[in-house]
């Protein structure tokens, strides 16, 4: 039996009125108009309150409730909306509760299956950049089993290609291991301080040969005779600017530029670093930073890398509560920058005075 507000508010009105009626009556000399009259107006009134207060308190609520269980089991979670707050109603309150948390759990399942598909394509990714070096390398040492061995030259030919494909698989494998670790946290920031201009010039004296072999200008955009502290992790930002800097050169036609530009204001360092290669369409900018996306696959596994660096860098930037930014123009160049905090060494005095002359 389903009950409705309306006839709740009959039974209650009847039955109120109908004890009024009788009470009334064992009062002496009233006429029956009377009684009629009050028995109508107790029915009336009694209705009326009970329904609207049932309807608009309970019974409105309620089926609000049962619409969004209803939706739930539909899976149709998205068309619920939030309520607005009430403090005067307790179903409402509990309506509202029950949307919000079903709103929640829909965020969750969205997220579980965002990191599903991104668990397969990962999955995909690996094994697509694993299955490359592997195969090159099985290639080479199943040639020099087959009889290719006694040839000398041929040998040490093959072996040299094998050992680069086998190369090419540690950085791979190195390069997944310290993404792992950045996302579960097993690796920590070292910070301290240290001046940003020296790390680049570290940077510039390890790559200046690459530069030179590409015929690629290396330099910076001024002398820089100042320094610059920031207080980050050495090791980590070393990492950041060497990764962009050879990617610089790697990409750059020969003859190109590939320029360090440092900068500082009150609060942060600048570092950026410019060239003038092939730069990146504007579709594939948003997704550089992912793991193993290239912009040209097929070139830029001609060039080497894992397809691995600039995702890094991203999670080396995070764990600096800082961002790398990057705008560039598809065929005249590239320009990939961050900031750091400023940060000043901290020179600590002694305690004690100056020792007092002995009598």
């Amino acid at each position: 039996m389903i009950l409705s507000s309306r006839a709740l508010a009959l039974i209650l009105a009847i039955a109120i009125s109908i004890i009024t009626t009788a009470f009334l009556s064992l009062t002496p000399d009233i006429s029956n108009t009377a009684l009629l009259i009050a028995f109508g107006l107790s029915f009336s009134s009694t209705y009326i309150l009970v329904h609207l207060f049932a309807e608009f308190l309970f019974f409105k609520e309620i089926n609000n409730i049962y619409d969004v269980l209803k939706s739930i089991q539909n899976n149709e979670i998205k068309t619920i909306s939030t309520p607005y707050p009430s403090t005067i109603n307790p179903l409402k309150r509990v309506n509202r509760e029950i949307k919000k948390y079903t709103q929640q759990k829909q965020k969750e399942i969205e997220e579980l299956k965002r990191m599903e598909t991104f668990r397969r394509e990962f999955i995909a990714d690996v094994s697509h950049e694993l299955k490359t070096p592997i195969f090159a390398a099985q290639g080479f040492v199943h040639t020099l089993l087959d009889g290719a061995v006694e040839d000398k030259k041929v040998r040490g030919k093959f072996l040299k290609k094998a050992a680069k494909s086998l190369d090419g698989l540690d950085a791979l494998v190195q390069d997944l291991l310290t993404i792992s670790q950045m996302e579960t946290g097993e690796i920590k920031m070292h910070f301290e301080y240290f001046d940003i201009v020296e790390l680049c010039r570290e940077v510039y004296d390890q790559v200046e040969v690459k530069a030179d072999k590409k015929k690629v200008q290396l330099s910076f955009d001024e002398d820089y005779e100042v320094k610059m502290f920031v207080y980050a992790d050495y090791q980590r930002i070393y990492q950041v600017v060497s990764n962009l800097v050879t990617n610089g050169i790697k990409y750059t036609k020969e003859g190109g530029f590939v320029k360090i530009r440092i900068s500082e204001d009150d609060e942060n360092v600048e570092v950026s670093v410019q060239d003038n290669g092939r730069g990146i369409p504007n579709e594939d900018i948003g997704r550089i930073f992912e793991r193993f996306y290239r912009v040209d696959k097929s070139r830029s596994k001609e060039k080497g890398g894992t397809g691995l660096g600039l995702s890094i860098v991203k999670h080396i930037m995070e764990g600096h509560h800082a961002k790398i930014e990057v705008e560039s123009k598809y065929k005249v160049g590239s320009r990939f920058w961050f900031k750091l905090k400023r940060g000043e060494p901290v020179t600590t005095k002694p305690v004690w005075g100056p020792e007092e002359d002995e009598e």
